[in-house]
């Protein structure tokens, strides 16, 4: 009888202590990887902080005006582009009052929204980040007997512990840093890449009210293709840290992964490299030109 009792109390309380350590491990566990998620999202906030800055933003505002500069002499020249159609008997008033509703709603918001954007994108990596967290958490189970034979065998066997780390380990190490780095850096330099795009944005502002949106429709892609991009590469990273304990080598690609997700959007025709269309351009400034020499005359 007394044994049963004794049995008893000695299962109940290695339930309890089982639940306890698996509340720590799953508390220590959520708060070293929430620790991570805010480090990576301090890291995204680096492309952010960039337009807080006040010469940063008298930059933004130049190309606010200078946007404003060119939608202005885009309906100009398109007001004239409709005298002479609507001599030939060929106008469109329609299709003309909408390329400039198109216009001024691009000049309104191609500074404003990128920017904000971005900044979502951030914030939602990081909320994401922390749901993954709570997730992986809740799948993490350590009983007492297990923690207390590594603890043996690593106590009793240190040589064979140290064995163990051989040269798989170190290279998932080497790849683990390459991977980290190549994320950081990645993530330091797409404030000052969108910034880019706002510059080369406001050049499409003259060829909008004319009708000629294809430029400024690749342009959106790009500053999709880069949010995209700001917002994958980092959860990918983060994953690949959640599935290190389960599987290094299978980590391993999914960080590696990341690096690839700009030229897989490229495929898809998002590109995040900053490019202006050529003929965009050369119609800009045939036609700039071509004002200045009927005003002339």
């Amino acid at each position: 009888m007394g044994d049963a009792i004794g049995n008893a109390f000695t299962g109940i309380s290695d339930s309890i202590i089982d639940a306890i350590l698996n509340r720590f491990i799953q508390w220590l566990f959520k708060s070293i990887y929430d620790g991570i998620a805010n480090f990576f999202t301090q890291i995204s906030n680096m492309g952010t902080e960039i337009f807080d800055l006040s010469w940063v933003q008298a930059v933004v505002k130049l190309f606010s005006l200078f946007g404003w500069s060119l939608f202005v002499v885009g309906v100009v020249v398109s007001a004239f582009d409709l005298a002479i159609e609507y001599q030939t008997g060929r106008a469109n008033i329609k299709t003309t009052a909408l390329n400039w509703i198109k216009g001024f709603m691009a000049v309104s918001l191609f500074t404003i929204t990128p920017i904000e954007l971005y900044k979502f994108c951030v914030s939602l990596q990081n909320t994401f980040a922390k749901d993954l967290v709570t997730i992986a958490a809740g799948e993490q189970y350590v009983s007492l007997g297990s923690l207390a034979t590594k603890v043996l065998v690593s106590s009793f066997n240190p040589g064979g512990a140290m064995i163990s780390a051989g040269l798989f380990e170190l290279v998932t190490l080497i790849a683990l840093g390459f991977c980290v780095f190549k994320i950081f850096f990645d993530n330091i330099k797409r404030g000052g890449i969108l910034l880019i795009q706002l510059a080369v944005g406001s050049l499409y502002m003259f060829s909008i009210p004319r009708g000629y949106g294809d430029g400024f429709n690749n342009w959106v892609k790009q500053v999709f293709a880069l949010c995209l991009t700001a917002f994958l590469q980092t959860t990918l990273l983060f994953l690949g840290l959640l599935s290190w304990s389960t599987n290094m080598l299978l980590a391993i690609g999914i960080m590696m992964s990341a690096a690839e997700v700009p030229r897989i959007a490229q495929q898809f025709g998002l590109d995040t490299s900053v490019k202006v269309n050529v003929m965009s351009a050369v119609h800009m400034g045939t036609s700039a030109v071509n004002l200045v020499k009927a005003v002339g005359k």
